[in-house]
């Protein structure tokens, strides 16, 4: 079973960036497929981007296309995800999940965080 712990929220002004982090552990986070996703109060969760076991493919929401890069560190056991130009409608709870299925439906995530805050101000 793998363990996941988000870090790297925070309060930032429109136009910021912030970088989150997933710290993973368990002996398969290297096999795992990872994703990012947010909710914001009211909302349903949303899918913000997913990276395969290697690195070598992503996806992203559209929503955070051109802003957001997700990248992973197997060595590290850890998944990153760099937002640039934040607005205010990027302010949500960031989860980190894991699963075996390159996808952007949060079902398909076996394993989840419990979620950082990002607030982006106006």
């Amino acid at each position: 079973q793998v363990q996941l712990v988000e870090s790297g929220g925070g309060s930032v002004q429109t136009g910021g960036s912030l970088r989150l982090s997933c710290a993973a552990s368990g002996r398969t986070f290297s096999n795992s497929v990872m994703g990012w996703f947010r909710q914001a109060p009211g909302k349903e969760r949303e899918f913000v981007a997913t990276i395969t076991w290697t690195g070598s493919t992503t996806s992203y929401g559209s929503s955070v296309k051109g802003r957001a890069t997700i990248s992973r560190d197997n060595a590290k056991n850890t998944v990153y995800l760099q937002m640039n130009s934040l607005k205010p409608d990027d302010t949500a709870v960031y989860y980190c999940a894991g699963g075996s299925a390159y996808s952007p439906w949060p079902g398909q995530y076996a394993y989840w965080g419990q979620g950082t805050q990002v607030t982006v101000s106006a």
